[in-house]
């Protein structure tokens, strides 16, 4: 693993500091992306904002190397910071002394049509900033951060949890997903290829979709693989090892994606819909739709509002979300089929006024991808709502496709404690979700049982709905509530809150069983399947216990394959795994599993 370098903070951050890529001789461009170059520091400005940096293989490797560390030394420990940074680097090959670190709110991305038409020598996440003890490696909050559409030339490491993301990049050496063994408790890796194995060391779970890889290393609780090339997962399944492996993808169309052609200018890319997918989709080159950015309106959060981005929109443009924090006091609606809404660097949109931040109509062909949702200081009962149920299952539309979305309730500085009644609510049928984290807070400021409050993490009202990699965690009730049929989820984490003051006031099935189900299925569901659960319990605050750690109705046609629960700490612990089956665990670090469970019956 190559050392890492930093460099002294010299840079002030902003449109100025897009200076340091080269003076340039170009005249002053047009708003036309064909005219762009890095060095056309006004328009690219004009165009992204200051924090966004596009380099070329052409700019100074020392100027460029210096900008990327002190972005660096400002996100490593930036928790719950409101800079956010998108870092491109056009298509072509960069000098070895280029390394990027990737630390809080950033998204690094390569602009070509292919991941290999971007080569890196050197990308990593690594975990030194918890504390000052140099033997400290916990990943554990290494949260909102991405890497994408990408060489990288030597071994990388991504010792990242929840809340990120690595897409369609091209590993040339072994991908080591932790810092030296830390704890860590990720994540997700999709549409990737990396030369030689990947290990997930101390992950704890892990979700790798249509990947590919020369060998697997590593196990924990529960690693779930979905549409990987036949013959490179590792052998062996549940109970004696945590592997669960589903052949297909089923349906897919992988995030759209920032491009730069120098005919066109730029450009969102939007990879075509895959169907019973295996492997990765650019092997053989990539197919899929190209829309010119005049397509889609710029917003940017210091100008930009619900209300202007609205017109955008009942005007037929796409929306392209610059980093920063929008303030939001109404809802951006979205009721156009078939439109594109992607945050660029954790764009984070945040309720003002007890809104909703986003919301949408029953349309087909939506796109919603890269998003960061915060709960603001009124409380509002959603911050985002998918359709309004009007769609029925029966509708053999396009689906709808929600990527790298993230929920944060509480953790930020704020005057009083933010709370929300839901995070996410979706009622629209034929629905893809892929990487999910939907977080009440366990740290941060203004974070306990009575302060930043929140019921639910996640409910699904629609037919026909699947999550990959669903995360939820530290909701004062059911993390997840599940009414629709049809369901499929694929890789389950969640954590029961840690901050529980007395059983008293923690009891579900009004007040006849203790706790709240992690995992909630309702009776009327007759179709219902998931892969690779896992639900961990940390009694931190109180001695409580939990009944169980996932509620579904016994029937034929509702499935569970590989669910494990995890006593963290604390007493007594959870006493059951699904409804009354399954063992308890009442230990520090005691884990139990149900292999197979339909209808009451356990296999």
């Amino acid at each position: 693993m190559k050392k890492r370098h930093y460099g002294k903070m010299l840079l002030l951050f902003g449109a100025a500091c897009m200076l340091m890529m080269g003076c340039g001789t170009k005249e002053k461009s047009k708003m036309d992306t064909k005219d762009m170059t890095t060095r056309d520091t006004e328009f690219h400005t004009e165009l992204f904002g200051g924090n966004t940096y596009i380099f070329s293989p052409e700019d100074d490797p020392k100027q460029v190397a210096e900008t990327l560390d002190a972005i660096y030394e400002k996100q490593e420990a930036n928790q719950f910071g409101e800079e956010r940074y998108a870092i491109y680097f056009m298509p072509g090959e960069y000098d070895e002394t280029i390394e990027v670190n990737v630390g809080f709110y950033t998204q690094v991305a390569g602009l070509g049509e292919l991941p290999t038409d971007t080569k890196l020598q050197s990308l990593q996440c690594t975990a030194r900033w918890l504390s000052d003890d140099p033997s400290n490696h916990n990943a554990c909050c290494n949260f909102w951060r991405g890497v994408e559409n990408m060489e990288l030339e030597t071994n990388t490491m991504w010792a990242v949890s929840q809340a990120t993301f690595m897409r369609r990049v091209q590993v040339d050496g072994a991908l080591f997903l932790h810092d030296e063994y830390g704890w860590c408790s990720g994540g997700f890796l999709a549409d990737s290829n990396t030369d030689l194995m990947t290990d997930s060391g101390s992950q704890q779970q892990w979700l790798s979709r249509n990947c590919n890889w020369k060998a697997w290393m590593g196990s924990n609780w529960n690693m779930v693989f979905v549409g990987t090339e036949e013959g490179k997962n590792p052998t062996g399944t549940w109970p004696v090892v945590p592997y669960t492996e589903v052949e297909k993808t089923e349906a897919m169309q992988e995030k759209p994606f920032l491009i730069y052609d120098d005919e066109e200018g730029y450009m969102v890319y939007v990879p075509k819909e895959r169907e019973n997918a295996v492997g990765v989709s650019w092997e053989n080159g990539s197919e899929g739709e190209k829309i010119p950015i005049d397509q889609f309106y710029v917003a940017k959060p210091e100008k930009d509002t619900a209300e202007t981005m609205n017109q955008a929109l009942e005007e037929g443009k796409n929306l392209l979300l610059t980093p920063g924090i929008y303030d939001l006091e109404e809802p951006i609606v979205v009721n156009r089929p078939d439109t594109i809404v992607l945050g660029m660097g954790l764009a984070t949109l945040r309720a003002a006024k007890g809104n909703v931040c986003l919301e949408t109509g029953d349309v087909q062909g939506l796109i919603l991808a890269g998003l960061l949702f915060d709960a603001g200081e009124t409380k509002s009962d959603n911050l985002l709502v998918v359709g309004s149920g009007d769609q029925k299952s029966e509708d053999n539309g396009k689906n709808i496709y929600l990527s790298d979305l993230f929920f944060r309730v509480g953790g930020t500085d704020t005057d009083t404690p933010v709370s929300v009644k839901c995070c996410a609510t979706i009622n629209s049928s034929h629905v893809v979700g892929d990487n999910f984290w939907v977080w009440r807070a366990d740290h941060g400021d203004n974070v306990a049982w009575e302060k930043n409050e929140a019921e639910n993490g996640i409910i699904i009202n629609g037919d026909d709905v699947t999550m990959y990699a669903l995360m939820v965690e530290h909701f004062e009730q059911y993390q997840t509530v599940w009414n629709g049929d049809y369901g499929k989820v694929y890789m389950y984490q969640s954590e029961i809150p840690y901050d529980v003051p007395t059983q008293e006031v923690w009891m579900s099935h009004e007040g006849q069983k203790n706790g709240y189900a992690s995992f909630y299925v309702d009776d009327d569901v007759d179709t219902f399947e998931a892969w690779g659960l896992g639900v961990y319990l940390y009694n931190r605050d109180a001695s409580v216990e939990l009944d169980t750690a996932m509620e579904v109705p016994d029937k034929n046609g509702v499935k569970v394959h590989n669910i494990c629960t995890v006593m963290l700490t604390g007493y007594p612990g959870m006493n059951h795994i699904i409804n009354e089956s399954g063992d308890s665990v009442t230990f520090a670090g005691e884990r139990n599993v149900i292999c197979e469970y339909e209808n009451g019956l356990i296999r």
